[in-house]
């Protein structure tokens, strides 16, 4: 039989099944296979909360979607090109975001008459034509997975049983998939040899089935055609896959490593930020020393003494372990040490939903201690970005001798793309600048050390490494006087402090680089601003839009503490700015109070990244809105050219359920 190739430039694939399924390690699997083969590529994983949660249930779906291309590409993908169902709950789940016309590959073993009733299903779709839209390929993959490692392994399946043998099965589809799509299968293949090298039966179970998968698709009549995706153009350069919690976590090492510190990690485990601490644990030959504290206030604990002692200080949470940390920070902020605070951000409040994404941890980053307590804050804006912005919250921690918060979330931690490794060289050098001998002569000519005595341009207090001879000095967290830093009650002192805190911070936008601001044309009128995980699906509908003729701007911030500085020039040449954010609204409340632009608001906090398409339509309104104004006659000339925007604030209000009048 001959069998036809087609080429495709980009396709996405969602694999669902059961959170016992192995949906996660068949997409990851894909993805490295993928990656080898040089397409650009993004990945969505999307997991239930719980280990194992209920068993053929719709809240027990566990999905895996990859987007790969022969060209660049900025999200996973609004909706699936193929969809992989391993039982009616997938298919239920995961249908609607299929098109018409969309590839189905579902296990017919799991549809019975039981697991159909339990996710509501009153008849079978594999049978009742409900999925005549669709390229339907109904297979028995359990039943194949079992024949397949029978004839490997024998009738007596190497010692496994069946239960364990039929676990295999998402092998069986991986490797269909991967003959479907033309992928290299020798990734996989070395990955099985290695997971399971210490259980032979079980390795070569999952070898047979992934094999049996590939050539039932070389041989099958129901797939005559397969598809290929070339590789992507990309700069010259070595690559790998990589998530933005592995980011993250060399980002960190490779920023101790260029300030000459040892990295002190304390942490409690935490969905979604676990991960960093597991990789982190693997690298003690970089000096990085890993606590697994009994609390998350043990943890920032620990971390801020090893900042007293020398070390660069690194803690990783979520949300719900961020609110626990805030007294220290606090502290932290008093004694003036670096200290790095990851926030792996979830959906909230409280527990929420552990394993979804959101962006609603911005405002407690920036206000959420008592008194004055000024931050900075920066986040990445992919997963490969988690990596140089690792370095730069080190940079900024370790020269201006201050916490800093990083703000990730689930979305860009777990989510995988295509990584440039850096040259070594080209990373920024950071120096801790330690104190080294007494920095202040009193009037009666005695040299003795200051620890609140500033570095006139970052206003940065001197570091001392504890022990260090002359240079003895106390810390706490009451009022410092300043230079000599004994306590003070004085309130001029107080409000000097204060100030001058609020100072050192602001002054780090000095070393902040110009807002890089994506507008081709340069007659854009609406600018998209952003930040965090936003920047693929704003870029991506940025993108369409020009394409249709319509211009528009993009700008992701990193730094939202302080901002960049010519960020409200920034905003003053556009008539209108759209902040798309997965909160209610976090930075565009920043920013009104700010710069004074009335910045429209579009929000969604559902746990999921937006799509591209909703922000295309969001941006379509604003653009439109201007039209209207200018027909209307409602530009002001007081507003510097700018058009009234109070009505088109009120109509996006409206298109997301809220009272038009809220702020």
């Amino acid at each position: 039989m001959t069998k036809q190739v087609l080429q495709v430039d980009r396709v996405i694939i969602r694999f669902a099944g059961d959170s016992g399924d192995g949906m996660q390690l068949a997409g990851d699997r894909f993805t490295q296979e993928t990656a080898a083969f040089g397409n650009d590529l993004s990945t969505l994983p999307n997991f239930p909360a719980e280990i194992r949660a209920p068993a053929g249930t719709l809240p027990g779906v566990s999905s895996f979607q990859i987007h790969f291309a022969d060209h660049d590409i900025l999200t996973p993908g609004d909706a699936p090109d193929v969809l992989i169902a391993m039982n009616p709950a997938a298919l239920k789940a995961n249908l609607p975001e299929l098109p018409r016309g969309g590839t189905i590959i579902v296990d017919s073993d799991e549809f019975t008459p039981r697991n159909l009733a339990r996710v509501g299903y009153t008849s079978n779709p594999l049978e009742d034509g409900s999925l005549d839209g669709y390229q339907l390929h109904s297979l028995p993959l359990t039943t194949r997975t079992t024949e397949a490692i029978k004839a490997a392994l024998g009738d007596k399946l190497g010692g496994l049983s069946r239960k364990e043998a039929t676990r295999a099965k998402n092998m069986y589809a991986l490797g269909l998939v991967s003959w479907l799509y033309n992928r290299p299968t020798e990734t996989t293949l070395s990955f099985i040899r290695s997971k399971f090298a210490r259980n032979p039966a079980v390795r070569d179970a999952n070898i047979a089935a992934f094999q049996a998968g590939w050539n039932y698709g070389e041989t099958a009549e129901a797939f005559a055609v397969s598809y290929q995706v070339r590789p992507a153009q990309m700069k010259a350069g070595r690559y790998r896959n990589i998530s933005g919690n592995l980011a993250l976590a060399y980002g960190l090492i490779a920023g101790a490593q260029r300030a000459g510190l040892k990295l002190f990690l304390g942490s409690y485990p935490i969905t979604p930020a676990s991960d960093v601490l597991h990789e982190l644990s693997k690298h003690k030959r970089f000096g990085v020393i890993t606590f697994q504290a009994e609390d998350e206030i043990a943890g920032v604990g620990a971390a801020l003494g090893a900042s007293f002692g020398g070390a660069l200080g690194v803690t990783t949470t979520s949300g719900p372990g961020l609110s626990l940390k805030t007294e220290t920070i606090g502290l932290a902020v008093a004694l003036e040490l670096p200290l790095v605070v990851c926030d792996i951000q979830r959906a909230g409040p409280s527990t929420g939903m552990p394993t979804k994404a959101e962006q609603a941890d911005l405002l407690q980053a920036m206000f959420g201690r008592n008194g004055e307590a000024p931050v900075p804050v920066v986040a990445p804006a992919s997963p490969s970005d988690c990596f140089d912005t690792a370095i730069e919250a080190i940079r900024i921690a370790v020269t201006y001798r201050t916490p800093v918060i990083l703000l990730s979330d689930g979305y860009l931690a777990n989510g995988s793309e295509p990584w440039r490794i850096p040259d070594i060289a080209e990373l920024p050098t950071i120096d801790p600048n330690f104190a080294t001998e007494p920095n202040h002569e009193t009037e009666s000519g005695e040299r003795v050390f200051w620890p609140y005595k500033r570095d006139p341009e970052t206003l940065a207090r001197p570091w001392a490494i504890p022990g260090t001879p002359g240079l003895e000095h106390r810390i706490g967290g009451l009022e410092k006087g300043d230079g000599h830093g004994n306590i003070s009650y004085d309130p001029a002192n107080h409000d000097l402090m204060v100030r001058t805190r609020q100072a050192k911070v602001d002054a780090i936008a000095r070393s902040i680089p110009p807002l890089e601001v994506d507008d081709p044309t340069n007659d854009a009128r609406v600018l998209v601003l952003g930040w965090g995980s936003t920047y693929g699906p704003i870029g991506a509908a940025c993108r369409t839009l020009r394409q249709l003729g319509i211009p528009v701007a993009q700008a992701h911030l990193r730094h939202l503490n302080p901002f960049p500085p010519d960020l409200g020039e920034v905003l003053r040449r556009y008539e209108r700015v759209l902040v798309p954010e997965m909160n209610l609204g976090q930075l565009a409340m920043l920013l009104r109070a700010r710069y004074l632009v009335d910045v429209v608001s579009y929000n969604r906090v559902r746990g999921l990244p937006f799509t591209a398409a909703e922000l295309v339509d969001a941006i379509t309104e604003v653009v439109g809105s201007l039209d209207d104004d200018a027909t209307a006659g409602r530009v002001d000339p007081s507003r510097n050219g700018h058009a009234d925007r109070s009505g088109s604030g009120q109509r996006m209000a409206r298109t997301r359920g809220e009272d038009p009048t809220t702020p």
